[in-house]
């Protein structure tokens, strides 16, 4: 099913609307709503082409595509599809203020990895670290809110220098397409040499989750288009049914999940199709926030 739904609801529209947002884009994986004022979460920029991922449910019809139609490249995504727009307070995106006072959601999480005390509590200290983080990544809107966007960042740049760290992927001579659904990131390794990744992902949402444990590479499309929701899904690596690694071209960092497939960015979609061969194993384990 698609939807225009932006975020949790369609308030940033009229945000846009009433000219006190610039056009952008949204932002990454949500967490459960919090109780209280701060509940209503927003895209701090809105993105006018964010709609739930037209993925595929049903398994494909499996073809062998002709040399002419593998021929052609799938486009690059529009400027600004990607980038790392995090959810913010209702009030704090009306009032664009420059420091929030408000506490995150993921608040403990954020303190821990900055190294600060650890309490769970905005201070005006934790919002200038917040701040000079996310002006270094480049999210916007950095006014220091501990959202899932700055969490997910910081997730994956823990996770690059050695994303098994845990031993959550089994190591095997051959290779294994790894995909972690609690850190939303996915790479391949050969034995303990990851040769592809840590990259960033979207997963399945919570009524149509991405299948968890063993699976295989069983067919390569890199010009898919979904059989029921006539979109494109450019670079698709089926490995289970209906669900496949596959490009899209609207922001990956979005609260809504896909409806099972493992969302990639282009580059890295193209990137993962060189690297994967029909028969490659795939592991998938852990759980989407919010999910």
């Amino acid at each position: 099913m698609i939807s225009r739904r932006i975020a949790y609801r369609s308030v940033a529209v009229v945000i846009v609307a009433a000219g006190l947002l610039p056009v952008g884009v949204a932002a990454a994986a949500p967490p459960p709503p919090a109780a209280g004022p701060e509940a209503e979460l927003v895209p701090g920029v809105y993105q006018p082409w964010q709609i739930d991922t037209p993925d595929q449910v049903l398994a494909p019809k499996v073809y062998t595509p002709s040399a002419a139609e593998d021929a052609v490249e799938p486009a690059d995504a529009a400027v600004g599809a990607y980038d790392l727009v995090e959810y913010v307070p209702l009030r704090d995106a009306v009032e664009r203020v420059a420091c929030t006072k408000s506490t995150g959601p993921f608040q403990r999480q954020v303190e821990k990895w900055l190294k600060r005390k650890v309490d769970g509590k905005q201070s005006a200290a934790d919002c200038k670290a917040i701040r000079a983080f996310q002006k270094k990544q480049k999210i916007t809107p950095a006014i220091g809110f501990a959202g899932p966007v700055t969490w997910a960042r910081m997730q994956y740049l823990s996770a690059r220098a050695n994303p098994n760290a845990a031993k959550k992927c089994p190591v095997r001579s051959y290779r294994v397409a790894c995909v972690d659904l609690t850190r939303q990131i996915t790479w391949v390794q050969k034995g303990k040499k990851v040769v592809y990744g840590p990259v960033p992902m979207r997963s399945g949402r919570t009524a149509y989750p991405t299948r968890g444990g063993w699976h295989k590479i069983y067919w390569k499309h890199k010009n898919h288009v979904s059989t029921l929701y006539h979109q494109p899904m450019p670079y698709a690596q089926f490995f289970d049914g209906g669900q496949a690694f596959h490009a899209v071209y609207g922001s990956i960092f979005t609260t809504v999940g896909s409806m099972g497939c493992v969302n990639l960015r282009i580059g890295d979609a193209r990137k993962l199709w060189g690297v994967l061969k029909t028969g490659d194993r795939v592991f998938v384990w852990g759980r989407r926030s919010g999910t």
